[in-house]
This record gives structure tokens, sequence and C-alpha cells, in this order.
């Protein structure tokens, strides 16, 4: 999993090899022509620039060899010119691909925050990824499989998807997707036992992030749980209910599989989660108040909202009674694209935690 880089023993090598044999043809250049009738070449000085000279083809013709050792020297110099100009281009030209490969592997790092990372790559994960770039999450993706780079390059622009290529037990490397500061991590390897071993080992490194994992075996969900996931999605589970609600009350259904999607259109619905700050104009404001407002003004229904206290996060799904909405909580929402562009100016944020 190394990235081939430029061979820098060899290049001291052959730039020490380079060094002592002008060197030395220099020595033996100034020794033979010191001195001689005509000779231009008489100090250490005159040396270095016939070498320069000639070596770079420049040619003025202000020191030149007059004696028969010293121009066989020259023609030394001059025929050597074309391997000392190939070594350096293609020394130039290895360094400058390794940066180029180094940037398009992730090795470079990234900025992102509040982006989500996602361990592992298949259609599953690629299915999850257009969802939450049209949501405008930044998403960073590492995997140990160099074709996917190119394959995600061709759909996400770096701006929005930033790609590492590393192993996934090389957690120091995993530092480079600013890891530290995701909100979430989705492990998406192959099976549940290998995700479960991996959960454990990650969380050696990153205690205090939040991990989410989908399961083929919805069995395992209090497992993963103690292992300290923070969501645990069983496909099987999701997929039986969505199908049993097509049967027996299919616009449900259809109208259920929409709103766990990102609203593409204006008029496709969607429900979003949105934090309300301290300056928000629902802030201290009861719920039911709430509730007729943002219906009647922004046409959005208002669901329920969750209370975070001692850490702990408690959903409450269209609460009854004097319940009001404090800074820190989460607002829950159903809205199409219109409403979404109306809250926009409201919350001042992006929705999600």
């Amino acid at each position: 999993m190394q990235l081939k880089r430029p061979n820098y023993r060899r290049v001291l090598i052959s730039s020490l090899i380079f060094t002592i044999v002008y060197g030395g043809l220099l020595t033996l250049l100034l020794w033979v022509e010191e001195d001689r009738a005509g000779s231009k070449i008489n100090t250490t000085q005159d040396a270095m620039w016939y070498l320069v000279e000639t070596l770079t083809t420049v040619g003025y013709g202000d020191a030149l060899p007059v004696t028969y050792w010293g121009r066989m020297i020259g023609f030394v110099f001059l025929l050597s010119s074309l391997g000392v100009y190939g070594f350096i281009i293609g020394q130039i030209a290895n360094f400058m691909s390794t940066l180029k490969e180094e940037k398009a592997l992730g090795l470079n790092g990234t900025n992102f925050k509040h982006h989500v990372v996602i361990i592992g790559w298949n259609d599953f994960g690629q299915s999850v990824i257009g969802h939450l770039v049209g949501a405008g999450r930044q998403v960073a993706v590492i995997t140990k499989d160099r074709t996917h780079i190119d394959m995600i390059r061709e759909y996400y622009t770096p701006e929005k998807v930033f790609t590492l290529y590393s192993d996934y037990n090389n957690f120091e490397q995993l530092e480079k997707a600013n890891i530290r500061h995701a909100t979430i991590v989705f492990v998406n390897l192959n099976d549940d036992t290998e995700k479960l071993v991996y959960i454990i080992n990650i969380k050696k490194h990153f205690q205090n992030l939040n991990y989410v994992v989908t399961l083929d075996n919805g069995n395992l969900k209090s497992t993963f749980e103690h292992a300290g996931v923070t969501y645990t999605i069983s496909k099987n589970e999701i997929s039986s209910k969505l199908l049993a609600s097509y049967i027996y009350e299919p616009d449900v259904a259809y109208f259920s599989e929409e709103l766990m999607a990102y609203a593409h259109q204006e008029d496709e619905y969607d429900m979003k989660q949105f934090l309300v700050k301290p300056e928000n104009a629902f802030a201290n404001t009861p719920y039911d108040k709430a509730f007729f407002e943002l219906k009647k003004d922004y046409n959005v229904v208002l669901l329920g909202l969750v209370k975070t206290t001692n850490g702990q996060r408690k959903l409450l799904k269209n609460p009854e009674g004097s319940i009001r909405i404090e800074a820190g909580d989460y607002l829950l929402l159903m809205m199409d694209g219109k409403g979404r562009n109306r809250l926009a100016h409201l919350f001042k944020l992006e929705e999600g935690i």
C-alpha cells in the first residue's frame, strides 16, 4: 500500500558521483591548460565557468581549451551534457508526478470539518454519498482500492468529496481525512463481523466520534451498540417495513420513501432537522405556537423536537402540553423545496446535527 516515491538514495549517490567525476576532470583541465600560451583557463573560476558554458550548451566562447588533452576533456563535458540534462529532467518529472499522485490519492490531507467520513466503498456507499452531497454535506471517502479513486472523481468534485487511498487499519493515515473533526463516521465494510472488529479497533484511536453502521443481521444491533456504535441500521428491517407498507398502504410507503431522501426538486418533500440557535425567532416559544406559525408563514410542518439532557438526546414526537422550544433543541420539520429556501434565512445554518 506504499506509494512509489523517488529513489532519493539513488539521486544522492548519482549526485555524489557527478561531483567527484567532474571535480576530477576540472582539476585535470586546469592542470593541462594553466599557463599555456593563449589559454583562457588559468584559474579554478575559469574552469568552472567553462564547465557551466559547456553543460548548458551556451558556448560564449570566452573560455576555450587550447591543448589537445584540454579539448578531449571539453568533448567529455559536451557529450555528457545530454546525460546530465536527461537525468535532471527525469528527476524533476518523477518528483512532479509523485506530487500529483499524492494529491490525487489524498495523501496531502483535507481541511474538511463537520463532514461525513465513509470507510469503505461499494455500490451502497455510492448511493449514500449521492444523498449526502445532494444535501450539501462534504464527505471524505477512505478506500484501499486504487481504482475506486478514479471512479469517485468522475462523479464528484474535490470540493465536495475528498478521497483517501489508505489501509483501513493505518489509523495514523486516517488523520489525513481530518477524521477527528468529522460529524459522523460510517463504517461501510463487507460483513457484520468485519465491521464489529473494526469498530472495536478504531475506537481505541478515535473514542469521541459518532459511528454508524448498516447490519445484514439485525440481531446484532445490541452487540454493536455495546461496542460503542452511535447508530445501527438493519438493511433487512428497513426493506421489510417498506415492502410491507407498499403492500397494504402504498401511498404512505411512497411518501415515506420520499421523506427519507433528499428533495432535489421544489415539489418534492423532505424531512429535515435544524438546530435552534439563541437568536432564532422560535427560541423560548411554545411548541404549539411554533407549529401554527411555521405552517402559516413557511408552509412547513413541525413534527417534533429533540432535547439534549446530560449528553442524552430525547426525541419528542408531536409533543402535547406546554412544551417550549429552547436554544440548543433540534426541530424536526417536513417541507418541500420552497419551504427549505424560506427557512434558510430563518435558521441561518445548514440542516443536520
